[in-house]
């Protein structure tokens, strides 16, 4: 009984870090998006559109 918890609960853990990796690669997509048309909507204009 205890070593079928523990698959379920190995099992839980591996499905929720597969989510959490699957929504960061969207997170990081969106970013790269936004970052992308950032640059070539201000290179035109010849500024920076960062402030570091």
């Amino acid at each position: 009984m205890i070593a079928l918890l523990l698959v379920l609960l190995l099992i839980l853990i591996l499905f929720g870090a597969g989510f959490a990796v699957n929504m960061l690669w969207w997170v990081a997509l969106v970013l790269l998006v936004v970052w992308v048309v950032g640059f070539f909507a201000r290179s035109g204009s010849g500024g920076r559109w960062y402030r570091w």
